[in-house]
């Protein structure tokens, strides 16, 4: 069943959602060749909870970190360790929060030095897709046709769209209804409702769309060992039209980057 929200908890769960967003710019000025994930997920730890908020992974059907960190072919689900980041790395960094009783969820693909332009370019395809799919989120469509939207964009590029994991519905617990996923038939899924909240994630493989487990139980990797790429946004639905809750303006000040790429999804101007 999807839980609408009021604009009360909308506006409580911007909150949350905006600290993740301050928590991945804060990481955006740490990550860099030589840093290893488990000394980022210290930092995001101590950050979250100065922030009297408490890490919405830790624990979460048993996950042992604040981040879910994915280096090169890792998809998603990557745990923290001291292996040192190198330079032409890719790492998704996945983070969620519960602040005000409600969660935030969403993650950012970094860049470490310079990356080749193929890997490049799969960043850019991803992160444009997950706007693509954003637009579709407005009353009037339905689950499939924000899956469609990504798919047709990334595959239209020669990637690859994982199947096996989808983005979700957001609220007061981390996966709520409606499963999002990144590839469908338009006209197909669940309606969607004014005051809905989902997290729009796509997660792309440069190659075969194909994924396995590690051992560890947690971390998903390309099959055929390609880099993947991951974006998510936290998105509700307001006045029939997508309104971002999550930003990566924290990110882009950190890194130095001028964007206008979600302007067109706020209702009104985002103070940073």
């Amino acid at each position: 069943m999807i839980i609408q929200k009021t604009a009360e908890e909308i506006e409580l769960m911007r909150e949350s959602a905006l600290l993740v967003s301050k928590t991945l710019g804060m990481i955006a000025t740490e990550i860099k060749p030589g840093v290893t994930t488990l000394h980022l997920d210290k930092l995001a730890e101590q950050f979250i909870r100065d922030h009297q908020a408490v890490p919405g992974f830790l624990g979460l059907y048993g996950c042992p970190s604040t981040l879910l960190t994915s280096v090169n072919e890792q998809v998603v689900h990557g745990l923290p360790t001291n292996r040192p980041i190198e330079e032409g790395d890719i790492v998704s960094v996945d983070c969620g929060v519960l602040k005000n009783e409600f969660y935030g969820d969403h993650a950012y693909t970094f860049e470490i030095g310079e990356v080749v332009p193929a890997t490049k370019k799969l960043l850019q395809v991803t992160k444009e897709s997950l706007y693509v799919g954003i637009r579709e989120f407005k009353i009037g469509n339905r689950v499939e046709d924000v899956g469609n939207a990504i798919q047709k964009y990334t595959e239209a590029h020669g990637y690859g769209v994982v199947r096996e994991l989808v983005g979700h519905g957001l609220g007061r617990v981390m996966h709520e209804a409606p499963e999002m996923p990144n590839y469908g038939k338009k006209g197909r899924g669940k309606l969607f409702i004014e005051g809905m909240v989902v997290a729009i994630e796509p997660m792309i493989n440069m190659g075969s769309r194909n994924i396995k487990t590690l051992k560890d139980g947690w971390t998903i990797v390309t099959a055929d060992k390609k880099p993947s790429a991951h974006f998510e946004h936290n998105v509700a639905l307001v006045n029939g039209k997508p309104e971002l809750l999550s930003t990566f303006a924290y990110i882009y000040k950190a890194l130095g980057i001028e964007s206008n790429e979600e302007d067109e999804f706020r209702q009104k101007p985002l103070a940073l």
